[in-house]
């Protein structure tokens, strides 16, 4: 495989995967909402080996806006190898009864139907290819849930369902379907989650080592190196502190 494109690129576990493939020689296609940070990660990436990078503005919420980006990423590469479902969002904090359906109709919109829109357009070339690697970002809350947190793990059990779908939609076709499940990254994650709190969200991390967002793109980087009539169907990654989705060892 030589050939990759990732949504959610701009930072974070998105960034990493680039960073990680780039020192592989791939070439990459990067997709974000923010057009100034992707140019900047592109020129790094070439320095770091990529063999080539090209970036395009990429809204997931936005069905034209990935009708685009999809069309431009096989334009450039008609036999693209990996498709990185990443972008994903989490906002507040809220109990059901108390939620804002605004921010649960972005969280819904980006983590959902975002992989959606991206595999409706990816997945028929992959089949019709024979060839071709979907790997999603989940997350551990798509196996428990917590309190203030029901929306974004009913989205994040809903990537795992879809993975689980693709896989038996895919049968027989060659195309893999892997899911990359991680426990607490430290990433823009929470201060996206608390709308800009850089205080608030320093908090969640505190007293323990969590993961960082090479140590997922290490393991997407494994799921898609094995040989072909191998499918690392779900890693699942967790800080050594971290026990479940709300049990974490703090050191004082």
């Amino acid at each position: 495989m030589s050939s990759i494109a990732i949504t959610g690129a701009s930072s974070g576990i998105g960034k990493a995967i680039a960073e990680v493939y780039a020192q592989k020689g791939y070439d990459i296609f990067l997709g974000a909402r923010r057009e100034e940070k992707l140019q900047e990660l592109s020129g790094k990436l070439r320095s770091m080996g990529a063999k080539s990078v090209h970036a395009h503005r990429l809204d997931v919420m936005s069905d034209e806006s990935v009708e685009s980006w999809a069309t431009a990423a096989f334009k450039i590469f008609p036999k693209l190898d990996i498709l990185v479902n990443n972008a994903g969002l989490v906002l507040g904090t809220d109990t059901i009864e108390t939620g804002k359906i605004d921010e649960w109709s972005t969280i819904f919109d980006t983590n959902v139907m975002g992989v959606l829109r991206l595999c409706r357009k990816f997945v028929p070339k992959f089949r019709e290819q024979s060839h071709g690697h979907v790997v999603m970002i989940g997350s551990i809350s798509g196996h428990h849930v917590y309190e203030g947190g029901g929306p974004y793990c009913a989205t994040k059990h809903s990537v795992k369902v879809l993975a689980q779908t693709l896989r038996l939609e895919l049968n027989g076709t060659s195309v893999r379907v892997s899911s990359v499940d991680p426990g607490m990254v430290e990433t823009e994650f929470s201060e996206v989650r608390f709308h800009g709190d850089r205080d608030r969200a320093k908090q969640v991390y505190k007293g323990f080592t969590p993961l960082s967002p090479l140590d997922v793109a290490e393991a997407v980087a494994f799921a898609t190196s094995r040989p072909a009539h191998v499918n690392v169907d779900e890693i699942i990654i967790m800080p050594t502190d971290q026990a479940s989705v709300s049990k974490v060892h703090r050191k004082n």
